[in-house]
C-alpha cells in the first residue's frame, strides 16, 4: 500500500552542466551522488553557505519571501510568508497611540518574526542532520 511521506536531508551540491541544462551535483550523507536540474533543486534546499552545522542571518533573510503589515489601534500587525508558503503573524505596538509610528512597528514586528523563522529552521536543520530520530 503507497503512502505519502516527508523529510529533510543536508547535502553538499555543486553546480553542474548536464546535457547542455544547469543544475547541480548533489552528494547525499551516504555517498551516493546524483544530478538535478536547477529549478528543482533550488526549490528544495536553501543556500547554507560553508558552514553546514548552524544557521545564519543570510538564510533567514532569504527563506521571508515577502511581508505585509497594517495597523489595529496602537499594534502594527505583520503577516510575514515564508518561502515554502508557511505564514507567520507577528505583532508589536506602543502604549500611547499618538507616539504610533507604523515603520518602527513593523522594524520590531519583523525582528519578532525572523527570530521565529531562526528557530524554524533550526529545527529544519537539526532533521536534516539527524533525522526524526525514530529508534
Amino acid at each position: 500500500m503507497t503512502q505519502h511521506y516527508i523529510g529533510s536531508k543536508q547535502i553538499v551540491a555543486w553546480p553542474e552542466e548536464r546535457d547542455g541544462k544547469s543544475g547541480y551535483a548533489v552528494k547525499y550523507p551516504d555517498g551516493y551522488t546524483s544530478w538535478s536540474p536547477k529549478e528543482t533543486f533550488e526549490a528544495a534546499y536553501l543556500p547554507q553557505g560553508h558552514d553546514g552545522s548552524r544557521v545564519n542571518e543570510q538564510m533567514v533573510c532569504d527563506f521571508i519571501a515577502s511581508h505585509e503589515s497594517t495597523r489595529l489601534g496602537n499594534h502594527t500587525v505583520v503577516l510575514v510568508k515564508l518561502r515554502n508558503g508557511f505564514t507567520l503573524i507577528e505583532e508589536s505596538a506602543c502604549v500611547d497611540p499618538a507616539n504610533y509610528d507604523q515603520a518602527i512597528g513593523e522594524q520590531y514586528a519583523l525582528m519578532k518574526a525572523k527570530s521565529r523563522v531562526w528557530n524554524l529552521l533550526g529545527f529544519l536543520l537539526a532533521t536534516a542532520r539527524n533525522g526524526i530520530g525514530v529508534e
